[in-house]
């Protein structure tokens, strides 16, 4: 049950030049995106870096202030752990951080955050963050539901290319959960001189695209380099199309806890890998399939933008400030369905309906084990 604490035990002595960049390293540069760095790293705009070592110290001096800007409670409980591993390691200390961004816009209903890692051995990694407690960044994701292309994956082109203008080598870029879908789409319609440049995508238990983008020219010629991992009870991972093959990693957790990178089991150089997803995870991808495909892209905008409404009444802004003031929030949410009008309840009704319809339709999927 060994997972990247451990790895950074058994490698964190070894060189990238020693030990050549592997899937682990891919997921502790993933989840590495996920801390909230504002006011600790250098923006877009800066022309230095900052190595992890000082990056550690400096979070941990500012956790250890009452006016932290870092804001606890949108990170992980393992992170300051997590981060001083990282700078107390050889294989990581000295790895350069720049060209952070974090932008959560709720009128363009985005969230969108990066940073570029340069590693040491001529190469560099462009990791993109995933969704984090913002409620806005959760809305984004149920957008991905009906839009070819949200503001964060759009961002996330443009993150590169302006990137890929400064950093020199081979390129790297991946993430985890809507990151690795960012990172997906940003090779597929980024320039071709930089696409050209990519070596590796890391998809870490990402949603998928609608067949528009998979069956685009630019995600044609970057298919064969796109590394995909998901967990063997995932869910995030297998919504809508990939177009590219699966890779099954062993985890701690059960259910959905198991979309969290620290409970991957790793090895000394990857990750502990499954021949197959479980039939729990098939289930959940056959009725979601189903229960999508079943909805035209007006009827999923409309039942998300109400479910959204209803989120919205709570007045939190975060999934901490939703959990913290449960109570009074879902009183706020139940009042504000009495302002909705009969057609988006009728709406929401069938939505919810089809979803226990395709259900039932896979049922059989929780009992049949599919043929090796």
């Amino acid at each position: 049950m060994a997972n990247v604490f451990d790895y950074l035990t058994w490698r964190g002595d070894l060189s990238f030049a020693q030990s050549p960049f592997n899937p682990v390293d891919n997921i502790i540069f993933s989840q590495l995106s996920y801390l909230p760095l504002d006011h600790i790293m250098p923006g877009p705009d800066k022309k230095n870096g900052i190595s992890i070592d000082l990056l550690a110290k400096n979070f941990a001096e500012s956790l250890s202030h009452e006016t932290s800007h870092l804001h606890p409670e949108l990170m992980f409980k393992d992170a300051p752990a997590f981060v001083s591993a990282l700078g107390s390691s050889k294989r990581f200390k000295n790895c350069e951080l720049w060209a952070y961004v974090n932008h959560v816009d709720i009128s363009q209903e985005k969230q969108f955050s990066a940073l570029s890692i340069i590693i040491g051995d001529g190469s560099s990694f462009i990791v993109y963050r995933g969704t984090d407690a913002n409620i806005v960044g959760w809305k984004e994701n149920f957008n991905m539901g009906f839009s070819e292309a949200v503001p964060a994956q759009l961002e996330a082109v443009s993150y590169l290319e302006k990137a890929a203008k400064i950093i020199k080598g081979p390129l790297r870029i991946g993430g985890h959960s809507k990151g690795g879908n960012l990172a997906v789409y940003a090779a597929a319609f980024c320039n071709k001189k930089i696409r050209r440049r990519i070596s590796e995508i890391y998809s870490n238990d990402a949603p998928g695209f609608h067949h528009q983008v998979i069956e685009s020219e630019g995600f044609q010629s970057i298919k064969e380099r796109i590394y995909s991992f998901v967990p063997q009870s995932s869910i995030v991972g297998m919504l809508l199309e990939h177009g590219s093959p699966y890779t099954v990693i062993k985890s701690s957790q059960s259910g959905l806890m198991q979309h969290d990178l620290y409970s991957w089991e790793v090895t000394h150089n990857d990750m502990v890998r499954l021949d197959r997803v479980t039939q729990g995870s098939r289930f959940v991808d056959k009725t979601l399939r189903e229960w999508i495909s079943s909805l035209d892209y007006d009827h999923r905008q409309q039942f998300i933008e109400a479910l959204y409404t209803i989120l919205s009444a709570s007045q939190a802004k975060s999934i901490p400030e939703l959990t913290g003031d449960w109570f009074n929030a879902a009183g706020r949410m139940i009042q504000s369905l009495g302002n909705i009008d009969e057609h988006t309840r009728t709406l929401i009704g069938k939505t919810l309906a089809a979803l226990f319809r395709a259900a039932r339709n896979n049922i059989d999927t929780l009992f049949k084990p599919e043929n090796k």
